[in-house]
């Protein structure tokens, strides 16, 4: 079964974090949520998020993805986060799957991630960055890259990540569980 870690950051959109690990965990993938620092995580919203784990203690372990919610400052917060650029830099070293949404692909643009691929995002935050090439579409996969571009689309992006991890059939059976139509 694939592992999935979702970092938390103070000012995350919260709708993204919870799409991201509720369609995850109804496709059987392991996911854990990890805060920056202990406690809870206010969201952008006000929500507040109670993660699994700290990041701490969540590097301890591997991991088949990594999935960046977005959401401003929560992004910002990540991208400021040395563990957070170390560990992205280490998964595509590894031939893993990185991932982000809204704000948050700037988070793989800083940890080189995103050079020489194509990537979308929230409007904004990935224009005039060498090396990548900007799409409007709702998600776009470059290889182990995908990204996607905000609120509207997180049920897209999730259901694009159980598909990537779990295949197409079970993708298909989440989202039929969903009633989407």
């Amino acid at each position: 079964m694939a592992k999935v870690l979702v970092p938390l950051a103070d000012g995350c959109e919260e709708l993204e974090a919870v799409t991201i690990i509720d369609l995850l965990r109804r496709a059987g993938i392991e996911v854990v949520s990890a805060g920056l620092k202990p406690g809870v995580v206010k969201a952008s919203r006000g929500v507040q998020l109670v993660p699994d784990v700290t990041l701490d203690a969540a590097l301890q372990d591997d991991y088949d993805m990594v999935v960046l919610p977005g959401g401003m400052p929560g992004a910002a917060h990540l991208k400021d986060d040395v563990r957070i650029l170390d560990l992205l830099k280490n998964m595509a070293a590894a031939g893993k799957y990185t991932a982000a949404i809204c704000a948050a692909p700037m988070v793989l643009a800083e940890a080189g991630v995103l050079n020489g691929k194509q990537a979308t995002s929230y409007p904004g935050f990935l224009d005039a960055l060498p090396g990548v090439t900007v799409s409007a579409a709702a998600v776009v996969q470059d290889g182990k890259v995908l990204t996607s571009r905000g609120p509207g689309t997180a049920m897209d992006f999730a259901l694009t990540l159980v598909e990537v991890l779990a295949g197409a059939e079970k993708r298909q059976q989440v989202e039929a569980a969903l009633v989407r139509a």
